[in-house]
């Protein structure tokens, strides 16, 4: 193979200022254009494109070969740096206001014609997209997406070891200890008939880290999830994962929030007001029908259940003399709805899981409602009094438990800002929630499961409750939130074997069951476990929403697709006979 002239310069890297340098490029042919004889390429690398000229006049055996280029070809190219002529500049390229005039052309690979353009702005099959990643990766807008990501890890790096932090790797083979997701699960050849688990995340290790004495831990590590996927959910993920010993909530969150404050800075110049405003779950649920509620837009949820209890609206009263909730949100300017865009609000509400959808809307004519009969103008008018409405707006009413209520409420308001284009695109809305519920009922399973995980620590004036209304317990956990999306969470761990003995038998974990699965842990507590809590974020879902991509999928280099499969390498994939032998695997 024949040697090649390097780069002095990068594709994005010329200006004005280098006029008469004579520089050699090398990069991918973008665009080749052939105008009235001379040759002009756009030619690409990773920190931009540079326009290179082929004139026969410069040098006509360069200009013959450059005739053969196509796109994608691979070249390093050498030539003097020239101001474009007059009335040619391009003011969207960086380096739109020089030519490299070629004097020296090498080929130093061609290329076949690619199943798709290495354009941004493409409309491609994102299945033809994946099965060809390489060159997917190739559009600038996919490398700034990675490049973003690059400079995450470094910022996050640099904070934590600023903050006396330990970056500690965590084992990748580890015990399966299921407790959310199923795991992936990892034959041993060695240990036949035993398995290996990839890691859902690093927490059983990150606390037996602060048993060890490691006051302050962090980690960016790999995570595994083998769970339906999703546009925002991949079956393996990063997480920036950390833990502190002898803290309390407020500690841990200072230290998020300077994190990700640091982040806003560096990566967009953008300086986030600290501390973050905090609602507890309750609060949240109760304003914004969610857990990761998005403030960017106002349209809040009022409760209605003392306006409407005893009234002549007998799905509204008896639902709250059964424990019920009614309440409402005002939607600004949508009075004008169609009858036909209410039958399609209606028939989106009871896909929710509500009975139906109740509504008024405030015309010239006042308030007009096919519930009036029941209600009367009187209280109809104290309600939207309540609900802050005014004219031109129309109010939708759900009834049913308290958290369907809410939740179903919450989907309607998300839906009705974006159908009116409500949002400020241009906000960045931070918070924390606090006080998440120790326990749902699942019922699916029958039992109470972890809201967050086996490891949160109750408040401490709820432990009581666990004796006799765990429902009732309130956690120490607390999720940042940005823009209605959930960027990370964390809590107050457990460190007295006692009372996770306690939270374990209540999850439906016996005594045996929880030495089997968690023995290791357990054991450690007794050895003199600090108090401890910590936070881990999903840096994929950072990226994504920074650099504002749709789909996690886009700020990954190689991810999987929906159906956890990675078309390019066509993983997973069959395996030979032999392997499975030595593993005593047979495939049924």
């Amino acid at each position: 193979m024949s040697s090649f002239k390097k780069r002095t310069h990068t594709c994005g890297e010329l200006r004005v200022s280098d006029i008469g340098k004579t520089v050699t490029l090398t990069g991918w042919v973008d665009i080749r254009r052939d105008l009235g004889g001379v040759i002009f390429i756009d030619l690409r690398d990773r920190y931009g494109k540079t326009q290179v000229v082929f004139n026969p006049q410069t040098n006509a055996a360069v200009h013959e070969l450059a005739g053969s280029l196509r796109n994608e070809f691979v070249i390093s190219v050498s030539g003097q740096v020239e101001h474009r002529p007059d009335g040619t500049n391009n003011p969207e390229l960086a380096t739109g206001e020089i030519d490299v005039m070629a004097t020296e052309l090498q080929i130093l690979n061609k290329a076949e014609t690619p199943p798709f353009h290495i354009e941004d702005s493409i409309e491609t099959n994102e299945d033809l997209r994946l099965k060809f990643r390489y060159l997917d990766l190739r559009r600038p807008v996919l490398q700034n997406n990675i490049i973003v990501r690059h400079k995450l890890y470094q910022i996050v790096h640099r904070y934590f070891d600023e903050n006396d932090f330990v970056e500690i790797e965590t084992p990748v083979l580890m015990k399966s200890t299921p407790e959310g997701a199923r795991d992936y699960l990892v034959p041993s050849r060695v240990q036949h008939g035993k398995f290996y688990a990839l890691p859902q995340s690093p927490q059983t290790y990150k606390q037996i880290l602060m048993v060890a004495g490691f006051d302050r831990y962090v980690q960016i590590t790999k995570c595994f999830r083998d769970e339906d996927l999703r546009a925002d959910r991949q079956p393996e993920f990063t997480q920036i994962d950390a833990e502190m010993s002898f803290v309390d909530e407020e500690d841990v969150q200072r230290i998020a929030e300077g994190m990700i404050a640091r982040i806003f800075k560096d990566l967009k110049g953008i300086e986030i007001q600290l501390p973050l405003p905090r609602l507890t779950y309750k609060q949240a649920m109760e304003m914004y029908g969610s857990d990761k509620p998005d403030t960017r837009f106002e349209m809040k949820i009022t409760t209605l259940n003392g306006l409407v209890e005893g009234s002549g609206f007998k799905v509204f009263a008896d639902n709250v003399a059964k424990g019920g909730t009614v309440a409402g949100i005002a939607v600004p300017g949508a009075a004008s709805f169609t009858r036909n865009q209410m039958d399609n609000l209606v028939d989106y509400a009871k896909s929710l899981g509500v009975g139906g959808l109740a509504y008024m809307k405030w015309t010239e004519k006042g308030l007009e409602s096919a519930i009036e009969k029941f209600l009367g103008k009187e209280l109809m008018e104290k309600i939207a009094a309540v609900m802050g409405a005014k004219q031109g707006d129309l109010l939708l009413f759900v009834s049913d438990s308290w958290l369907k209520t809410y939740s179903t409420l919450g989907a309607l308001r998300l839906e009705m800002a974006k159908r009116l284009k409500l949002i400020d695109e241009g906000k960045w809305n931070l918070l924390w929630i606090t006080e998440f519920p120790m326990f749902e009922f699942s019922e699916e399973e029958q039992r109470y499961v972890a809201m967050h995980h086996p490891f949160t620590s109750p408040i401490l004036e709820d432990i009581h409750l666990l004796d006799t209304a765990p429902e009732k317990a309130r956690s120490r956990a607390y999720d940042m939130v940005l823009n209605g999306n959930e960027l990370g969470g964390g809590s107050i761990r457990i460190h007295d074997s006692a009372l996770q003995s306690k939270v374990f038998s209540l999850l439906g974990i016996d005594k045996e069951d929880a030495e089997k699965r968690f023995g290791f842990l357990l054991n450690a507590f007794k050895y003199g476990a600090p108090p401890h809590g910590g936070i881990a974020f999903g840096l994929d879902r950072i990226v994504m929403l920074l650099t504002g991509s749709k789909s996690l999928r886009d700020v990954i280099a190689f991810p999987k697709t929906a159906s956890a499969m990675s078309l390019m390498d066509e993983a997973p994939s069959e395996v030979d006979e032999k392997q499975l032998r030595e593993l005593h695997i047979r495939v049924v």
